[in-house]
């Protein structure tokens, strides 16, 4: 009898643990039940979307949209003792360049989102062209030094003024306005890419990105002024008069 009274306390907590961690169990499926059923009728987070796109981006370090190829033929000419000797060569040269963009200077203040529009803008910074780096196995050189070359250093001076005007010629071709337009078009849709396909894929499908560079005109607000057409300014016209008694 004494040994029954003495389990029956300790049968009685077991009930109690029991219930209480029932009750923590159901509390707990409950709150995130709730936590769940609250969120999907939210729906996605585009903030927090936005957020890991970027992070992604910026592990990249920087990004290459876009490569091109470029040519250049410079010849240059060598003149001595007044014209009685003259040298002439003419290299041509291919080089690669790169136009990249540093993600590390993207930060979340270059990101906007417009909730009423779905729309996500980003402003990035500017391309920064690499290189161009010169592809000296493919080169061609043309032309002979003569006796010129053989008595002077005209050989070394030509192709010296070669190479730093093929390099020179090289870095204005990558400048131009083509190629960097292509580039800059191909740098807004390679960020535009990598936004706006998480922000679909997490179920926001009208979700838009707008890419721009920091360098890009800032958007007009002004309002447009609607010009009154050639026939409503006729009948305006013939209104004053009637309203004049002519």
């Amino acid at each position: 009898m004494e040994d029954d009274r003495v389990e029956q306390p300790e049968s009685s907590r077991n009930v109690i643990i029991a219930g209480l961690l029932g009750i923590a169990a159901i509390l707990a499926l409950y709150f995130v039940g709730s936590s769940l059923l609250d969120r999907a009728e939210k729906g996605p987070d585009p903030e927090t979307i936005m957020t890991t796109s970027l992070e992604a981006l910026q592990a990249q370090n920087r990004l290459v949209p876009f490569t091109a190829r470029f040519v250049s033929v410079v010849t240059s000419r060598q003149e001595r003792f007044a014209g009685l000797l003259d040298a002439e060569r003419t290299l041509i040269l291919p080089g690669t360049a790169r136009y990249e963009i540093d993600m590390a200077k993207i930060d979340r203040g270059d990101l906007d989102w417009d909730e009423a529009s779905q729309t996500l803008t980003i402003t990035i910074p500017d391309i920064e062209i690499a290189g161009p780096e010169v592809d000296l196995t493919a080169a061609r050189e043309y032309g002979e030094t003569g006796i010129l070359g053989a008595v002077t250093d005209a050989d070394e001076l030509l192709t010296r003024a070669n190479q730093q005007g093929a390099i020179e010629d090289l870095r204005k071709q990558a400048g131009g306005a083509v190629p960097l337009g292509l580039a800059r078009e191909a740098a807004r849709d390679a960020v535009r890419r990598n936004f706006e396909l998480p922000l679909r894929a997490a179920g926001i499908k009208g979700a838009r990105v707008d890419a721009r560079f920091r360098s890009d005109p800032q958007p007009s607000t002004a309002v447009l002024d609607h010009s009154t057409s050639y026939d409503n300014a006729l009948a305006e016209a013939e209104r004053r008069r009637n309203a004049k008694g002519e």
